[in-house]
């Protein structure tokens, strides 16, 4: 491996843990402010929505199957997940259903 390489991946690991520790050095000995609090509570739920509709985008509606498998599929997480409350068990049942319907479908 030649020393660029190595010094890339030294950068590289630094910077990355330098990130992850920003916080903690950040708000060591006080509480965070009101900004970063509702940004904690809300960017999760706000990229999630993003990540779910992104994924809908190539979906036919026009041909067969019309887009049944992607909406079944949505609406099984969904429903495990409001059953369950356990996001595991959400996914992978999503995900079954889903396999099972583009194969069968």
């Amino acid at each position: 491996m030649s020393l660029y390489v190595v010094g890339t991946m030294i950068a590289m690991a630094a910077v990355t843990l330098l990130c992850r520790a920003a916080p903690f050095l950040f708000f060591l000995k006080r509480r965070p402010p009101p900004i970063v609090e509702f940004l904690q509570a809300y960017i999760p739920p706000m990229i999630m929505t993003v990540l779910v509709l992104g994924s809908y985008k190539a979906v036919s509606l026009a041909k067969a199957p019309y887009g049944i498998p992607e909406i079944a599929a949505g609406l099984t997480v969904a429903g495990l997940h409001l059953w369950k409350r356990n996001t595991l068990v959400s996914i992978l049942g999503g995900t079954a259903l889903y396999m099972i319907l583009i194969r069968v479908m």
